[in-house]
């Protein structure tokens, strides 16, 4: 059974460029100020699906686990040069 839940894990894991690149950030950039928005809600939710399947078993989820951390340093990266660009002292 750990086999089987291994490969979907592999092949549904989406790259961190992926991620913010399917329309996440026009999404991010038109939203509501007061809203709250991740954009890496995806690879969180598969990552707390994986561990439930798995009976809580870390070990079987690091791919999902890396996978939101790589999401989450890119969109911190896109934000960190948005905020260059958009800076008053330029």
């Amino acid at each position: 059974m750990g086999e089987k839940d291994s490969s979907p894990a592999s092949t549904s894991t989406p790259s961190s460029d992926a991620a913010w690149s399917n329309g996440t950030a026009t999404r991010f950039e038109n939203k509501a100020y007061s809203e709250y928005f991740d954009p890496c809600q995806e690879a969180a939710q598969k990552s707390i699906r994986c561990l439930h399947r798995n009976g809580g078993e870390r070990a079987m989820c690091s791919d999902f686990f890396q996978a939101y951390r790589d999401c989450k340093e890119q969109w911190m990266a896109a934000r960190k040069e948005a905020r260059k660009k958009s800076s008053w002292f330029g």
